[in-house]
């Protein structure tokens, strides 16, 4: 399946060239664009994509603003930024806000479809050199998970019973209960199915039995 992306620019000839170089690629689908920063989250809201790429300059609502209340209101969408600037403090900042990537408007519009890609798996390249936090620390601080709820469900992604995660955590399987319910209302899930699949969109891996 391909991922599918909207796409955010206040300047409609950027819009059409973004637009254009990812329509070209089999490995995305835009299911949506826009020249506002407002329209962004009710757009999301509306058409569910896995990706937003997003201008960061935009009159009214910039795109470290939608970036914001988009982890906020849609942690597992992964946001991008473009700009014709990267400075690195300006990056920096957006990498702890919980950026999935920032793409430089000077990319040749052939390579925009390998640097979303990077973002979508994880792996994008910052050319200003500043490191992108893991996407465990990534998707625990977007989703508010502490660090025991981290823990508990890495042990639901790992496919371990309440009694097994209790066990390698040295806690009760009522406390594991606990952990449990803060993360399916965090996540907005209804089950361990339901959880154990953000989890792995999100990029948090399986928990590794302490004897290994």
């Amino acid at each position: 399946m391909p991922v599918s992306v909207l796409i955010a620019d206040d300047h409609q000839l950027m819009l059409d060239a973004l637009t254009g170089a990812l329509t070209a690629s089999p490995d995305f689908d835009v299911v949506g664009t826009t020249d506002t920063g407002p329209h962004v989250l009710p757009m999301v809201s509306r058409l569910r994509p896995d990706m937003v790429l997003c201008d960061v300059r935009m009159p009214d609502l910039d795109g470290l603003q939608c970036l914001d209340r988009l982890q906020d209101d849609h942690p597992a969408v992964k946001v991008v930024l473009i700009s014709a600037t990267g400075d690195p403090p300006e990056v920096a900042d957006a990498l702890r806000r919980g950026a999935a990537g920032w793409i430089s408007k000077a990319i040749d519009p052939s390579d925009l479809p390998a640097a979303m890609r990077q973002a979508w798996l994880g792996t994008a390249f910052f050319p200003t050199g500043v490191a992108p936090e893991s996407r465990t620390a990534h998707a625990q601080r977007a989703t508010g998970l502490s660090d025991r709820e981290v823990e508990v469900l890495s042990g639901v992604v790992a496919g371990w019973a309440n009694k097994r995660i209790a066990r390698e955590l040295v806690v009760t399987e009522q406390t594991v209960k606990f952990h449990l319910s803060n993360v399916y209302r965090k996540l907005d899930v209804s089950s361990r199915t339901g959880a154990a699949a953000f989890a792995m969109r999100a990029g948090i891996p399986a928990a590794v039995d302490a004897a290994e």
